[in-house]
């Protein structure tokens, strides 16, 4: 929808992100908001007049010299490129995008890698490498237990798409949650019986102070052997080194990657040669222009009205 005159946001917008179409998003943003000033940031020449910042992992003191920011949109869901920084102006509300496509194309990467390993494809695909008939009967999806950390907006679509499977799925977060037809657990003490019970582990929490490295080796131990891991959140929840001995060592079976400690992945490391690990390039789940566009202009227009925004996050705390 196309707003009235009277809705017309001041200012200008400044777009940054090494990773997104910067003429896409402008195009969408324009469609809904046609008379706000966009800027990619390598355009600006008046940090000044930046009431607006969308922006995926910029760097630091990027938002320096724009005493009128009034919003900054984080392209994307997860924050903790945010986390810590310097330059954050005191008082100038962070929002994340929680647009629906978002949290379908994530529930599809992770149904997909799932299935994947439950129905042993790693194993089949090996076999034809060596031109091998290599039967191995499927296991019944109720038998196979996979186990969902974190149930944020992303985690539980996952999670329910999961259950619709027949797979046996069990849900862990910080904080209680109810998910129709996943067992539920909460809190730290939980982890690790969670842990200890799943075939399939599907890592999709936030990175945060209390969360970074909280897969460790010892936590990565109470998986039961030859145990699959699917990581569509961060590298370094995750001990990487402790990761790739444990898939070497058999303890772990299989992994599916699409976040690394260090991004992209160099190329010596030796996940890249591991038979057992697919990689992707950190594309589980990405904001849509065209779907998207609709919350950020709503909070757009909701800041330059002298409102709270939606979706407001907070950066020290990473969600």
């Amino acid at each position: 929808m196309r707003t009235q005159d009277s809705d017309i946001p001041s200012g200008s917008l400044v777009f940054y992100s090494e990773f997104d179409d910067y003429a896409t998003w402008k195009q969408a943003l324009q469609a809904r908001l046609p008379q706000l000033d966009i800027l990619h940031s390598s355009e600006l020449t008046d940090p000044s007049r930046v009431h607006y910042a969308l922006a995926w992992k910029p760097p630091e003191g990027f938002f320096g010299g724009m005493p009128d920011l009034r919003l900054i949109i984080n392209l994307g869901a997860g924050v903790d490129s945010l986390v810590g920084r310097q330059d954050l102006p005191a008082g100038v509300p962070v929002t994340r995008l929680t647009d629906p496509d978002m949290a379908r194309m994530m529930a599809g990467y992770v149904l997909f890698a799932t299935l994947r390993h439950a129905r042993d494809i790693p194993y089949f695909e090996q076999a034809q490498r060596r031109g091998q008939w290599a039967y191995r009967h499927p296991r019944s999806p109720q038998d196979i237990r996979v186990a969902v950390l974190g149930l944020g907006e992303l985690g539980a679509c996952a999670a329910s798409e999961l259950q619709r499977q027949g797979l046996t799925v069990l849900g862990w977060s910080r904080s209680a949650r109810d998910i129709e037809g996943v067992r539920c657990y909460s809190g730290m003490d939980t982890l690790d019986t969670v842990l200890s019970q799943a075939d399939i582990l599907v890592v999709m929490l936030p990175l945060t102070p209390q969360t970074r490295g909280l897969l460790d080796r010892e936590r990565l131990q109470r998986l039961p052997r030859g145990a699959s891991l699917v990581n569509v959140a961060r590298g370094a929840l995750v001990d990487q080194a402790a990761m790739t001995a444990l898939l070497r060592e058999g303890h772990l079976g299989a992994a599916t990657l699409d976040v690394f400690e260090r991004e992209p992945l160099p190329a010596d490391d030796p996940l890249w040669t591991m038979e057992n690990v697919l990689i992707t390039p950190h594309l589980a789940s990405v904001a849509i222009p065209s779907s998207a566009a609709g919350q950020i202009a709503d909070n757009i227009l909701r800041v330059s009205r002298g409102e709270a925004p939606a979706n407001e996050v907070d950066p020290a705390r990473g969600y």
